[in-house]
């Protein structure tokens, strides 16, 4: 079974490519990194899910939206139902829907959120800015269905031999090293600080020192590459990969499994390990 987290992008570009930290179990305590593989285009990762033919992921996308936001619009209240309305729309209509539901609501309560995001410390789903969360959504759920996935707690899938489990490496992070920015997409906030804290987060992953109760192996090769990614975008892979390992762990504990709650929201989800 194959490991890996998957740092997302709604847009990708030979320059901003989705990044996928693939690995291993070495024993119930460490995950081995193999390495990272990089995809420029939508097509080109979801044709990738396709062809490898099991494994366990983590990705950093929302997999549904708030149960409120989807009552108000009088979406559908079944998440394949639901799935299929979003999927139809495009990114302005998703926008715009937006846009118009957070202008009617007060100052400091203008999204609405799932009950995941408070413990994960998340985005709201239906967010289409910085970041866009809510495009991640629109790309990357219909590719997982194409491939069959099981989602635990939302869809059933074809098979079996395909998890995926939405990850959020912001949660492993502040575990880690609280909240120290360790990333940026701009060259000027590219700093030795950040990069320091890069360091120290990627230590800490070494370590173990985290609630998960793993620690990530990695050659001195790999050390020097996730530490060069002044993005994040790499060493945001392997934090979903250590969630996804966590879970994959947990894949027989009680309610759906993988170390979800037993009692959530069949609408929207989970974060796992949140």
């Amino acid at each position: 079974m194959l490991l890996f987290g998957c740092d997302f992008s709604s847009a990708p570009t030979a320059r901003k490519p989705i990044v996928i930290a693939t690995g291993e179990l070495a024993g119930a305590d460490r995950v081995v990194l193999h390495g990272l593989r990089r995809f420029s285009t939508l097509d080109a990762w979801g044709e990738w899910l396709i062809a490898t033919p099991a494994w366990t992921g983590g990705f950093d996308f929302p997999f549904s939206l708030p149960r409120e936001l989807v009552e108000h619009l009088r979406w559908p209240l079944q998440w394949e139902p639901l799935m299929a309305h979003y999927a139809g729309l495009s990114r302005a209509e998703i926008r715009e829907t937006f846009a118009a539901f957070c202008a009617a609501r007060p100052v400091g309560g203008k999204f609405a959120h799932r009950a995941a995001d408070a413990p994960a410390g998340s985005s709201p789903s239906m967010k289409w800015v910085n970041p866009p969360v809510a495009y991640m959504l629109h790309a990357g759920v219909p590719r997982l269905l194409a491939a069959g996935a099981r989602i635990p707690g939302l869809h059933a899938g074809k098979g079996g031999d395909r998890i995926a489990l939405e990850a959020y490496p912001g949660l492993l992070a502040r575990e880690l090293i609280g909240r120290r920015s360790y990333k940026s997409d701009e060259p000027v906030k590219q700093t030795p600080e950040r990069r320091t804290a890069r360091a120290d987060l990627l230590a800490a992953l070494e370590a173990g020192s985290a609630r998960l109760g793993l620690g990530l192996a990695v050659t001195p090769a790999q050390r020097k590459e996730l530490l060069a990614d002044a993005r994040g975008d790499d060493i945001d892979a392997a934090l979903c990969l250590m969630q996804a390992a966590w879970g994959h762990l947990r894949a027989a504990s009680p309610g759906p499994g993988h170390g979800l709650p037993e009692d959530i929201d069949p609408l929207e989800g989970w974060i796992v390990s949140a």
